[in-house]
């Protein structure tokens, strides 16, 4: 629990964080739509961003250029999430493979032994943790590669259901991977 004092250099640390970031959410907003070249992953983009230029706002030194800070947070940002797609793209087209291997072999395309033999422990744990909802959803963008659009229509969910689920989805599988 926070004290009184911890809660008011909190206060005040957010207030500063405000200050400074919100004149300049516009150009990142800009540059983010530059490269992701759809709103709804530009503001993901954005997004997440701000949540990290946020928990390493103590690292910044004041005096030096928040833009570029922030611009620099943005394309690493950036550049994570699109490896991160790829690998995801990687292994779940290896499993959809051979998921298709199995079925035309007359198996069952979901048999575990066999899903087991082709991924790893840590992304065999995440992917069996994860609800139908939320594989589905995964396997949509990352798989099929849908736009969050197309898999709320394919789903028939909002987008914003899609977005929450696909967020949570590549949560559980990084933490399985990590552990």
């Amino acid at each position: 629990m926070m004290s009184q004092a911890q809660r008011e250099d909190h206060g005040e640390r957010a207030a500063r964080f405000e200050r400074c970031v919100r004149p300049l959410l516009p150009g990142l907003f800009a540059a983010s739509m530059r490269l992701c070249r759809n709103r709804s992953e530009a503001d993901d983009l954005v997004q997440e961003t701000v949540m990290r230029a946020w928990r390493f706002f103590d690292r910044f030194e004041p005096g030096s250029n928040l833009r570029a800070w922030l611009q620099r947070i943005l394309l690493h940002t950036f550049v994570n999430g699109y490896r991160r797609a790829r690998r995801e793209r990687e292994l779940m087209g290896q499993a959809h493979a051979l998921g298709e291997v199995v079925a035309a072999a007359g198996g069952d395309a979901h048999e575990p032994e066999i899903m087991r033999a082709a991924l790893s422990d840590g992304l065999q744990h995440g992917l069996s943790s994860l609800s139908p909802d939320l594989k589905a959803v995964l396997w949509a963008v990352a798989v099929d590669d849908l736009s969050y659009r197309e898999t709320a229509d394919r789903l028939r969910c909002p987008i914003g259901t899609v977005m929450s689920r696909l967020y949570r989805a590549r949560g559980a599988l990084r933490s399985a991977l990590q552990a």
